[in-house]
């Protein structure tokens, strides 16, 4: 039996091991409508994930009458104040996730996260869901000072989980060029939150389901 390629395997959180999309819509929704703004759906709101919080409300003002900066900054912290309190409560693994990861366990391999989300919020909503222990790094946006697509917070999760061979798992171009650039093959999930066509991110493999993840990963 040959050896698994990977010592480490890092994942994204939001589209990639968690669908949270129904709680970001809600917090979206939640400081729109504090400027008396239109809601808008879960469906509109999924391809603006993967930026970070400012850069997805920014889209979801853009697209219901315009932003400017200083509201940006009010509605920021309503956005963050009302995410914090809902953080859970629609939000859930997508299918196959804690097959895939045992999966992973029972090689060897040290799972990490590098999330341009907040690292408090993404502890969070692991602990919410008992994932915390599954990870030997929780590397957040604003961790190191910098996020993807930056390959420094990747690096930072690789380190931080001992060094090695390493791959990552991610649904955005965020992912992908920051995996690239910080010199790690990288697998897409086409059931992320995708601005495209997910032939268009240029991963080095794609899953339709965590079932293919172990066999995707052996064939990089």
């Amino acid at each position: 039996m040959t050896s698994f390629p990977f010592a480490i395997v890092g994942f994204d959180l939001d589209g990639t091991l968690l669908d949270t999309s129904g709680d970001l819509a809600a917090a979206v929704n939640h400081a729109l409508a504090s400027v008396d703004r239109a809601p808008l759906t879960v469906e509109q709101v999924k391809p603006m994930i993967g930026g970070g919080a400012r850069h997805m409300l920014a889209q979801g003002m853009a697209a219901t009458g315009g932003c400017d900066e200083a509201t940006l900054d009010v509605l920021h912290k309503r956005l963050l104040a009302y995410y914090e309190a809902n953080i859970s409560v629609h939000t859930q693994p997508f299918p196959g996730v804690l097959d895939a990861l045992d999966a992973l366990a029972a090689r060897g391999v040290k799972l990490g996260i590098m999330t341009n989300k907040i690292e408090r919020f993404a502890r969070t909503v692991l602990g919410d869901l008992g994932l915390t222990d599954r990870f030997a790094a929780i590397v957040g946006g604003d961790t190191v000072g910098v996020a993807k697509p930056d390959p420094a917070p990747i690096r930072a999760m690789v380190d931080r989980c001992g060094g090695g061979p390493a791959a990552f798992v991610g649904d955005s171009v965020y992912d992908v060029r920051a995996a690239r650039a910080a010199g790690l093959p990288v697998v897409a999930c086409s059931f992320g939150f995708l601005t495209g066509p997910v032939a268009d991110l240029g991963a080095d493999a794609v899953i339709d389901h965590y079932d293919e993840l172990v066999g995707a990963l052996e064939r990089l």
